[in-house]
């Protein structure tokens, strides 16, 4: 099993490729499409077969986002899984395990950052998009709905301590932390209750 890392510096947006080498299977969290040659070559020089292109969120349709992206990352061969509906994408249910390779990957539906979040659960670690970096992804500098962004960071933290979570998007911060870590320390979440968590991001929407 591996993991691959891509990081574009304009955006701060954080990709994966996940593999098992073994049954020459992979997954990839989050690809953009502009990065599409630089993907297949890393999945042609490990002779990995694409199971399924898997997105935490996605701004379809954003001034600053090309048009047509859903159909160019359909293009690497994959079925796209996400949350949000669209024609040719495939919505799955909370919980539902994808096949990859010996193992699987586990769809948790987290909405917060947009309406229809999901995250994924990979052995001891979890893809969990913006749900807890809050204000780093420049489409969508603050939850789109904030009870539920809170109820799915409480989800998230029920994991065992030591479950690794991968950022969507990291500016000056760590790509990679731990359940323990951002129970005790996540600048947005540690220490405040629900109603305080809902005051900070009323604040930050007056500061804008």
């Amino acid at each position: 099993m591996s993991l691959r890392i891509l990081y574009d510096e304009h955006s701060g947006a954080l990709s994966y490729l996940l593999a098992d080498e073994a049954a020459h299977e992979a997954a990839l969290v989050d690809p953009r499409s502009g990065d599409r040659p630089v993907l297949m070559a890393l999945l042609d020089e490990a002779g990995l077969r694409l199971r399924w292109v898997l997105r935490t969120h996605e701004h379809d349709g954003h001034d600053d986002q090309p048009p047509g992206e859903l159909d160019r990352l359909l293009r690497l061969g994959a079925p796209v899984v996400q949350g949000a509906w669209c024609e040719g994408a495939r919505n799955v249910a909370d919980g539902e395990r994808l096949p990859l390779g010996a193992g699987f990957v586990q769809v948790l539906h987290t909405p917060g950052h947009t309406a229809h979040c999901q995250s994924y659960l990979w052995q001891d670690r979890v893809f969990c998009g913006d749900l807890l970096t809050v204000d780093a992804c420049p489409w969508q500098p603050g939850p789109a709905q904030p009870p539920a962004q809170w109820d799915s960071v409480q989800r998230i933290f029920t994991l065992p301590d030591e479950t690794l979570l991968y950022a969507g998007h990291a500016r000056r911060a760590r790509v990679v932390s731990t359940v323990l870590e951002q129970r005790r320390w996540n600048p947005h979440f540690a220490g405040l209750t629900r109603d305080g968590f809902f005051a900070r991001m009323g604040s930050m929407v007056v500061q804008r």
